[in-house]
């Protein structure tokens, strides 16, 4: 049986990406009844949308940036995070 630890290096770079936004938006689902969601991945530029509770919030900046972007640079600190519009 092989380990969590060896399957997740053995995914793909997007596979774990995604991962990881799940992670984040279970989160912010369920301490601020936001969410976020990977639209795309090109390699280079991972696009999220935020949603729920994040539309229109004031600290949306702030959580695209400080707390999505800067979790996954923790991680994939090759990878751009933008917001997909």
């Amino acid at each position: 049986m092989r380990s969590p630890v060896n399957n997740m290096t053995e995914a793909s770079t997007e596979q774990r990406l995604r991962a990881l936004i799940e992670q984040i938006s279970a989160y912010v689902e369920h301490f601020h009844g936001g969410s976020v969601e990977l639209v795309s991945f090109d390699g280079e530029v991972a696009r999220v949308r935020l949603g729920g509770a994040c539309l229109g919030c004031p600290l949306l900046p702030s959580t695209l940036h400080g707390w999505v972007e800067g979790t996954v640079h923790q991680f994939f600190p090759e990878v751009r995070v933008e917001s997909a519009a």
